[in-house]
């Protein structure tokens, strides 16, 4: 369990990113642009458990869970990222969107090791699985599935998702949630990649042929994020990892302009630092 694994800090001042109180509510609509994640108040909660069944947690009415979901989310956007999967997790399929982007974020930026990378990303996309089992008609269930795969094919290598046939999950996984949340940034963000990687991989005509990906796609979907979240560094990140794969170094100007974007800025919590912070580093 990655839980027993070491959890690296979050490297930067996190002094800006507390959002005690009301504050959480106040930020929530600019926090949560990219994933489009409703608002844990108790209405939300009251649903979540309805909509769970056996899955709720036991013994947590809808206060109880709101307030937990609301403290879950507080350790996420602080930085928080062990404490913040711990309490997502134990809440299981309820808790599972909080839980998989705090282990997934953390284990992005702030694990080193590749194989213990790729044993978070399963740990992440087991969790979102019992998400799409449990809570089917909601939108995070099915992004963070996608994500958590999508992290894991990357470490995997593209060549080997394809073969063992995760790119179609992904795809399918980031269609459900494109179709129960039209203006979800990050899926469109995810999207933009799906087609851009596989292009950039086996080329345009075998992409097309066999996988359905399309570099019109590709813009299409990056061009709907970057308008979506325009403040967001990874729109502007993956925007300039999209320009590489499909046009390699003819487009290499326009993919620093979007990470020099990305990189100047600014932060709204621990993950959009860690994305910044990032973008700068492929600057130097």
């Amino acid at each position: 369990m990655a839980a027993k694994s070491s959890w690296a800090a979050f490297p930067h001042d996190a002094k800006g990113y507390a959002y005690a109180g009301d504050a959480l509510k106040k930020a929530w609509p600019r926090l949560h642009a990219g994933d489009t994640e409703p608002y844990p108040d108790s209405k939300r909660a009251a649903a979540l458990i309805a909509a769970a069944g056996k899955a709720a947690p036991k013994g947590l009415d809808a206060d109880a869970l709101a307030d937990a979901l609301q403290d879950a989310w507080r350790k996420f956007h602080h930085g928080d990222f062990k404490a913040a999967f711990d309490a997502g997790e134990a809440l299981g399929a309820v808790g599972a969107s909080v839980a998989v982007k705090a282990i997934g974020i953390h284990a992005t930026y702030l694990v080193d090791d590749d194989a213990e990378k790729l044993k978070r990303f399963e740990q992440a996309a087991k969790l979102a699985e019992g998400a799409v089992k449990a809570l089917p008609d909601d939108a995070n269930s099915h992004y963070r599935h996608a994500f958590a795969l999508g992290r894991y094919s990357q470490g995997l290598s593209i060549a080997k998702a394809l073969k063992a046939g995760i790119a179609g999950k992904v795809r399918g996984a980031l269609d459900k949630t494109l179709e129960l949340s039209p203006k979800h940034a990050e899926a469109h963000t995810a999207m933009a990649l799906y087609h851009a990687e596989i292009i950039g991989k086996v080329g345009s005509m075998i992409g097309g042929l066999t996988y359905g990906a399309k570099t019109a796609e590709a813009e299409k979907h990056i061009k709907t994020a970057l308008k979506l979240t325009p403040d967001s560094p990874i729109a502007h990140i993956e925007h300039g990892n999209v320009l590489m794969l499909l046009h390699g170094d003819k487009q290499e100007d326009a993919a620093a302009a979007a990470y020099e974007k990305a990189a100047k800025l600014k932060p709204v919590d621990a993950m959009e630092a860690l994305d910044a912070a990032f973008a700068a580093s492929q600057l130097e």
